[in-house]
Order: C-alpha cells, then sequence, then structure tokens
C-alpha cells in the first residue's frame, strides 16, 4: 500500500496499528455474524477476562490486565450488559467500585466462541507470519519499551539514546568473536579451553555458518559489545552458544536483544526448538534464561555437551 500515511515511515506508526486494529476487528465482526452469534470483535479481551476468572472482577482490575484504559473497559463492560452477557454487582468492600462477572447466557455462549476463536487464531497467525513469525514477541518487545520508556520521555533525552543493532556474521566482524568470547572462557577454564572452543572461537564462520547456523554480533553506538552464535542441530531445532557481552556494557538489555534476535531467526527457520547449555556460575544469565521462556531438560541426542556444562534448558517455539 502506498499513500501519504506509509510515505510518513515510523512518524505514522500510531495510525498504522490503529487502522491494521480497525480491520481486524471489522473482519471479526463479520466472521461472528457469518456465524450468528451476536458478538463484537472488540469485546474478545474483556470477555475473555471474565470467562477466565474464578471470581468478579473489577474495571480496574481488568483494566491492569489487558493494559487499556479503565475508560475503555466500562465502554465495552456497559454493551456486555446491553447484551446481558455479564451481571454487575457493588463491591462488598469498596462502595466505588462494582464486581462484574459473565451471566448465565455469557457463560453458555462460550463454547460457541471457542470453536471460533480456534480458526481465527489460525488465520490470524497465517496472516501476521506474513509480516515477522516472531510478530506477537516484537510486539512484546514494544509494549515492554514503552512501559519502561515511554515516548515522551525517550524524546527529551533523544540525542543521548544509545543506538544497539543486532547484525548478522560478515568477515570484517569475525574478529571480535575471539576477542570477546575467548578472555572471559579463558577465565573461567583457567587457561585451558576445550576442543570445540579452539575451533568456534577463531573459526565461527566455518564451525557455524558452514553448517547451517548463524553468528549474531551486537553493536552498541557501531561499537561491537556482544556475539552469539546459533548452532544447528538437526532440521527442527537449534543451540544458542558462545553468548557473551562486553562487561562494561552490562545491563544495557544485549545479551537479551541478543537472545532475541536467536529465538527470531529460529521462528522464520521453522524450528521448533532452541536450546542452550551452561554453568552453575551464572546465575543471572539462568533468570534471564528463565524469564524468556527456557525450561531444564535433558540434551538431545544431536546437542555436544561439554565437559563444562551443568545445566540444559530449552525453549519450545
Amino acid at each position: 500500500m502506498t499513500d501519504k500515511i506509509t510515505q510518513l515511515g515510523y512518524l505514522a506508526c500510531a495510525t498504522r496499528f490503529r487502522r491494521i486494529s480497525e480491520k481486524l476487528h471489522i473482519d471479526g465482526d463479520k466472521i461472528y455474524s457469518d456465524s450468528r452469534l451476536d458478538f463484537k470483535a472488540s469485546w474478545f479481551s474483556v470477555y475473555y477476562i471474565l470467562a477466565t476468572s474464578e471470581a468478579p472482577r473489577t474495571v480496574l482490575e481488568i483494566a491492569g490486565e489487558i493494559g487499556v484504559s479503565h475508560i475503555t473497559i466500562k465502554n465495552i463492560v456497559r454493551e456486555l450488559e446491553e447484551q446481558a452477557l455479564v451481571k454487575i454487582k457493588s463491591h462488598p468492600t469498596d462502595k466505588r467500585s462494582k464486581q462484574i462477572q459473565l451471566s448465565a447466557k455469557g457463560k453458555n455462549l462460550l463454547p460457541k466462541l471457542e470453536k471460533i476463536w480456534s480458526s481465527f487464531g489460525a488465520t490470524l497467525k497465517h496472516l501476521l507470519d506474513a509480516g515477522h513469525p516472531d510478530f506477537p514477541n516484537i510486539l512484546g518487545r514494544i509494549e515492554a519499551g514503552l512501559a519502561a520508556n515511554p515516548i515522551h520521555e525517550r524524546l527529551k533525552h533523544l540525542d543521548t539514546l544509545p543506538d544497539i543493532r543486532v547484525v548478522d556474521y560478515k568477515p570484517s566482524l569475525k574478529k571480535y568473536f575471539y576477542e570477546l568470547a575467548a578472555p572471559w572462557l579463558l577465565e573461567v577454564l583457567k587457561g585451558k579451553l576445550e576442543e570445540e572452543d579452539k575451533i568456534t572461537l577463531q573459526h565461527p564462520d566455518k564451525a557455524y555458518l558452514d553448517e547451517g547456523g548463524f553468528v549474531f554480533y551486537a553493536l552498541y553506538n557501531k561499537k561491537v559489545v556482544g556475539v552469539v552464535a546459533l548452532k544447528r542441530l538437526d532440521e527442527h531445532a537449534f543451540e544458542f552458544a558462545k553468548l557473551f557481552v562486553d562487561r562494561t556494557i552490562r545491563k544495557a538489555g544485549i545479551a537479551t536483544r541478543l537472545i532475541e534476535r536467536c529465538i527470531s531467526r529460529c521462528k522464520e527457520n521453522y524450528a521448533t526448538q532452541l536450546w542452550l547449555q551452561t554453568t552453575m556460575a551464572m546465575p543471572e544469565a539462568h533468570a534471564l534464561y528463565h524469564k524468556l521462556g527456557f525450561t531444564d531438560r535433558a540434551a538431545p541426542k544431536s546437542m555436544s555437551v561439554l565437559k563444562r556444562t551443568e545445566k540444559i534448558m530449552v525453549l519450545d517455539l
């Protein structure tokens, strides 16, 4: 689509998000209508929260869980009440609040909606995958970024915002793999590298790229500060390895950005699992892995477990 709005680039992102949202809601309404269900796409989030809650909820509780304004929730609740899909009663301890829950009619509607949601979700996945197979996580990163540092605050410090980028391997970056990874490994292994390390540190291109994997570098204000390798284990699984970040640039989210790139690349390649192996001497790293969804599991047969490895983890994609 070429129009004045798209030509504005980043400046029109909010407008484009809104028009995509409106089109999805219009199509959603038509799907419900074709199924002869008196339901609106704009009601989905509020209805779903109520349908999966064991106890009644207040407007503020629903707004907090969905992450939108309480005015928006209040308007949707009013529409749901008009359709007799919810019932509202006074809060027993807070006279200013109301408790909301599904009515009998609202509960009876759930099985019919769930049948639609299954195919609707699959259709949306097909559509959004055309943009990028990791699109939901991309949205999550945008939302997390806005929550941590809103646009109006970023604007005040525009000149000092760090430029963080993750790029693919290219010959001119090869040397940084050894320069960043080797010092830490030599320290941990007391100067004695394992045989695999001797090859991978000096020749990441041959060790990973030639075997169907990938190598990524993190740039902080155009300076290389981090590396990670994505090793192919088989047709459907990868392992991320040699994740290292310059110690002087810690706490900037570099490691997270590198892992997220690995996850995205796995999904681009229709992989179903992303593995890692680590030592118990890295509690902060373990906390990050758990936060990103990795869980402990026994190593697969395709993984070459290093002597220093004390923990194996996997992320099911």
